[in-house]
């Protein structure tokens, strides 16, 4: 108790103390609040598809906020769940098609949220269906023809397979083959396939490969409304008459597509920070993606199918945190951490402190009753002359001790009340020797 009495003046004690309790502070904020990685992965699908052009706006949007996310093509949106599913993967997110996912086998999957329309096109040769003059508004047509549906592990095959299923045809009841888009192109382009199912956002540069193929027309849905009724994770679009391409005249008149919500997915520990820092780029990155969604339709969290990460919800409803609207990312994460740390002490401090000073008093009233007992002792003790040298000498220990105890201003006159009691004692052992 001497040493903290002796050194608790000392700057140079104080500040070494100082450090210590931020050291300590700082590594309890580390461990219960971590920060948000620097470097993140996310699998998208192919090279020229819109996820992975998609994922190379928000890698370039995301470095000039200190944060470094790889890019991993793959085969589609099968291939992404796999791989975000997979610890070893080292994926950290996935872009997924709207309807694909098997929820029961990823309960801890997280929507951040959906950010555009991924239509359901499917191409065809108007020669190959010369009974229908030469137009496409049925699924039940393709029978017996010869149709791409999507390769492996591709969110296309996933989905034509359904549709196709709700049509009343089976993988026997077409020529079915499992081809990548390119792959499907250009034996579109040899007149090898008469249809070609393609899932993708008419911003993709695929897209373009496509209508650039002459002999080639976008097929109506003419029952959309009916498929999206089966079908709830489906949203009707209208693709007005050439919005794909003008010069191609693509399509050729205003037709109904199916499409699927494209999704940015998670896991449900995902930092917050993180989530924040991701639908603000997206933000940013959709609002040149004007083809089919209306202006602020995307980033949304209606009709996905993994339930949405709580801070994205609340994020999309009402828009960022005050630090992270008014300063940039890294402060306010840092500052958000501390807060969380902070806040809760001076919630348990704040109470506390207001209990010191009653519990200084009693301290002091339980320091200065115990010599007030013994000076009684001495009293009693003042007309014994056997006790009278052990009277003294209790006498002028307690002398000592009072004079070494120390008290605020505000307990000083409990103090001289004592040393004069003190003194009353002594003058009786005085008149008693």
């Amino acid at each position: 108790m001497n040493f903290i009495r002796k050194n608790i003046y000392n700057p140079i004690a104080f500040g070494i103390g100082f450090l210590i309790l931020v050291a300590i502070l700082f590594a309890t904020l580390w461990v219960l609040v971590p920060p948000p990685p620097r470097s993140i992965e996310l699998a998208t699908g192919f090279p020229t598809g819109l996820y992975q052009q998609f994922g190379e706006k928000l890698q370039a949007e995301l470095a000039q906020e200190g944060v470094s996310l790889k890019l991993r093509t793959t085969g589609g949106t099968s291939d992404n769940l796999a791989l975000l599913n997979n610890p070893d993967s080292g994926v950290d997110f996935a872009m997924v098609q709207g309807g694909v996912a098997d929820l029961s086998k990823y309960p801890n999957f997280v929507s951040i949220a959906g950010v555009f329309y991924e239509p359901v096109w499917v191409w065809y040769r108007d020669s190959s269906f010369p009974n229908e003059s030469g137009r496409l508004g049925l699924l039940s047509q393709l029978k017996g023809k010869r149709v791409s549906i999507g390769n492996e592990g591709s969110g296309t095959l996933t989905l034509a397979s359904q549709l196709l299923g709700a049509s009343g045809l089976t993988m026997n009841d077409i020529r079915a083959e499992k081809l990548k888009p390119l792959d499907a192109l250009e034996k579109f382009k040899k007149g090898e396939l008469d249809a070609v199912f393609l899932v993708s956002a008419p911003e993709a540069p695929l897209v373009k490969s496509f209508y650039e193929t002459p002999g080639i027309r976008l097929m109506n849905f003419e029952q959309a409304e009916a498929y999206v009724h089966l079908f709830p994770y489906l949203s009707k679009v209208t693709v007005p008459r050439g919005v794909v391409s003008i010069a191609y005249d693509l399509p050729r008149q205003d037709i109904q597509v199916l499409a699927a919500t494209a999704t940015l997915v998670g896991k449900d520990d995902i930092s917050p920070a993180l989530v924040t820092l991701l639908l603000g780029e997206t933000y940013d990155i959709l609002k040149t993606y004007s083809y089919l969604q209306k202006p602020g339709e995307f980033p949304s969290g209606t009709g996905l199918d993994f339930p949405v990460h709580v801070d994205a919800e609340i994020y999309l409803k009402d828009g960022p945190s005050f630090l992270h609207r008014h300063l940039p990312f890294w402060t306010a994460v840092w500052i958000g951490r501390f807060a969380k740390i902070v806040i809760p002490l001076l919630v348990i401090l704040i109470p506390l402190f207001t209990y010191i000073p009653a519990a200084k008093n009693l301290l002091l009233r339980l320091k200065l009753s115990q010599v007030y007992e013994e000076l009684k002792v001495i009293e009693r003790n003042a007309s014994n002359p056997a006790l009278k040298d052990k009277n003294f000498k209790d006498l002028d220990d307690i002398e000592r001790r009072v004079g070494n105890i120390k008290v605020s201003m505000l307990d000083a006159k409990e103090l001289y009340d004592l040393k004069g009691h003190v003194g009353e004692v002594r003058v009786r052992l005085n008149l008693h020797s």
